[in-house]
């Protein structure tokens, strides 16, 4: 089983949850605020944090939620969808969500009857990155690694790039600067020899 985490692993955590709560969700008052008072350095990371607070102190929660919609919900031009099966084959409901219900139920885990949706948005994926990544979700050594590179490389670096240069995105584009960053430094760690 997966030892105590550690700071970065706690850092790493809290990344993937931010990310997941801001691709199920638009963001309230609150977390605008708290947001918007991110800071920075000149590192990739802290680049994206800085943007990421600048766009929260440009907006407030009616244009986000409106921006959420018009990204997530709408059927407009500038609409995303946040999901493996639609990136790898082009798709929804595709071999890819068969796939990470097969992980899934391997670690034990399912997801929750009142979310509506498929297990392979990028929402939902983050989190479950983010309970390995902390420790909350208990998992053998490795599948951590395992789950990153089946169910979120191969596409989530390409979802965020779309959402950062989305027509309709101004707070969201940050949002995908941030997740863009965030999995590109994943993915050249993962790589790393174990």
């Amino acid at each position: 089983m997966m030892n105590p985490a550690s700071g970065t692993d706690l850092a790493r955590a809290q990344e993937y949850a931010l990310l997941a709560t801001l691709l199920t969700r638009s963001p309230d008052t609150q977390l605008l605020r708290r947001l918007s008072a991110l800071h920075g350095d000149a590192s990739p990371m802290g680049v994206a944090h800085m943007a990421l607070a600048d766009a929260a102190r440009r907006t407030n929660e009616q244009a986000a939620s409106r921006e959420f919609f018009a990204l997530f919900a709408g059927l407009g031009k500038g609409s995303l969808l946040p999901y493996a099966s639609h990136y790898l084959s082009d798709t929804l409901y595709g071999r890819p969500l068969a796939r990470l219900r097969e992980t899934l139920e391997g670690l034990g885990l399912e997801k929750a009857p009142e979310r509506t949706e498929p297990e392979d948005h990028a929402g939902f994926l983050c989190e479950i990155m983010a309970g390995l990544a902390g420790g909350s979700i208990l998992a053998p050594a490795g599948a951590e690694r395992l789950f990153f590179d089946q169910h979120v490389s191969r596409w989530m670096r390409r979802f965020f790039a779309d959402l950062e240069r989305a027509s309709s995105a101004d707070f969201y584009a940050a949002v995908g600067a941030l997740g863009r960053t965030f999995i590109e430094i994943e993915a050249k760690a993962f790589a790393l020899p174990g």
